[in-house]
């Protein structure tokens, strides 16, 4: 028996499969990359970065639940947007800035896979060719794939996921014997402040929950399963994050940290599993980072050509191939984006960039739940804390680059303005001439 929207039962998404597809959204590279940007801010107080990452997720999520739940569509937070603002360029330009947040994120994903293989490979990230050259192959490599039409189901989903939260849960376990306490007391060695600009900093580790919403029509019962399915991956995510990264803190001295920042994770396995540790945790970025590019990668393309039919991208991007429908355009326009950006930003600038675009989406997603409150019910201080909580979030994160890295805060902002730019000059929506418009159509 088929749904409307031509799935059989027993194609349709598990709650497991969904809590999979969330964990897996999240987990695919970024604790394997930002804790050493974490622990370098927040000093031994970084697992109480990540809880503080994982509260404002959290609020940001039962925003999600409750908007996808009656605004039921694949294009998530681009239709969530759509119908919280009358001026559809606020829709519009939420959309670029998400499609720019998921190339920072794919970007986040490539840096983390060239800078394991690298490890793995033995050259210590020494070699910028060989790093630059696996960042620049795995993008290429999915972008063949998803362009064939090989999609990862979700059965195989689950699987992936739940071989990385088991390694990743032994290191925890394992490692938590082995914590040194010098290395975790005083806790909050460098201060409070630095908790919330290390959670700012490094919130892009939260970013792929919101992907639940966007496969509502591909999951079982979507009214009884949706919220708790954002609520359990963003859960037990947050559970890995603050047990990883307490082992990660007990286990390696500030120097160490320093100079191994890029993949701290896996030099942090080495004091009680050697270098088998080393390996194993390495071979789970890889794995976690391709698998993640390859979800994302698609998912970015399929959001591209929806935002094509709302005529708030170029036509273009809506073309798709007769033999598989796959939006080619979209993929090779935003694939040949995030080979660019990671090829010429550092690891510091991909993870602002990408942390600040989803602080302000969130902020905006819970703007709208909070306008939207009336129609999809719940209480509405959630979503008003959680905006208040994102915006106070992206303020820490702009002060800190203000003050720190100038030139980060100029690549941030000139790919804003790029956004806005491309928004009121390539899309049909001839903002500046709206009310001329609005006058001859009355």
């Amino acid at each position: 028996m088929q749904d409307g929207q031509g799935h059989t039962k027993e194609t349709k998404l598990t709650l497991k499969e969904v809590i999979a597809m969330g964990i897996g959204g999240m987990v695919g590279g970024g604790i394997f990359s930002v804790l050493g940007l974490a622990i370098a801010q927040a000093g031994h107080a970084a697992p109480f970065a990540f809880a503080f990452g994982g509260i404002i997720a959290l609020l940001t999520g039962l925003s999600y639940a409750r908007l996808g739940a009656v605004f039921q569509s694949s294009g998530g937070s681009f239709t969530f947007l759509e119908h919280a603002f009358e001026n559809q360029n606020v829709a519009a330009m939420g959309g670029w800035l998400l499609l720019a947040g998921y190339i920072g994120t794919m970007s986040l994903y490539a840096y983390t896979f060239g800078v394991y293989g690298g490890a793995m490979l033995g050259d210590n990230g020494n070699s910028i060719v060989v790093h630059h050259f696996l960042e620049t192959l795995i993008l290429l490599t999915f972008l063949g794939v998803n362009l064939y039409g090989i999609k990862a189901s979700g059965s195989s989903e689950l699987m992936i996921v739940t071989v990385k939260m088991i390694i990743l849960f032994l290191f925890s376990v394992i490692g938590l014997f082995y914590v040194k306490e010098d290395h975790i007391l005083p806790v909050f060695n460098q201060g409070y402040s630095g908790v919330v600009m290390a959670a700012a900093l490094i919130f892009v580790a939260y970013e792929g929950f919101e992907l639940i919403p966007n496969a509502i029509n591909e999951m079982e019962d979507p009214q009884r399963n949706l919220k708790p399915a954002i609520i359990w991956s963003i859960a037990i995510t947050s559970t890995i994050y603050i047990l990883v990264s307490s082992v990660a803190v007990g286990n390696l001295l500030p120097e160490e940290i320093s100079r191994y920042k890029e993949y701290a994770l896996a030099v942090a396995a080495k004091p009680f599993l050697g270098d088998a540790g080393f390996l194993l945790i390495g071979l789970a970025a890889l794995f976690s980072t391709a698998s993640a590019i390859n979800a994302t990668m698609f998912g970015t393309a399929r959001l591209g050509m929806i935002m094509a039919t709302e005529k708030a991208l170029p036509k273009a991007f809506g073309f798709r191939r007769k033999q598989n429908n796959i939006p080619w355009v979209s993929l090779v326009v935003i694939t040949s984006c995030t080979v660019v950006f990671v090829n010429l930003a550092d690891l510091t600038i991909i993870s602002s960039f990408a942390s600040s675009t989803f602080l302000l989406i969130f902020t905006l997603i819970n703007f709208s739940a909070w306008r939207l409150r009336r129609t999809i019910g719940g209480y509405p201080l959630i979503p008003l804390l959680g905006m208040v909580l994102s915006l106070s979030s992206w303020l820490a994160l702009i002060y800190y680059l203000w003050n720190t890295n100038e030139k980060n805060l100029l690549w941030i902002g000139a790919i804003y303005i790029g956004v806005c730019s491309a928004e009121f000059l390539i899309c049909q929506r001839r903002f500046l001439f709206k009310k001329n418009y609005n006058k001859v159509d009355r």
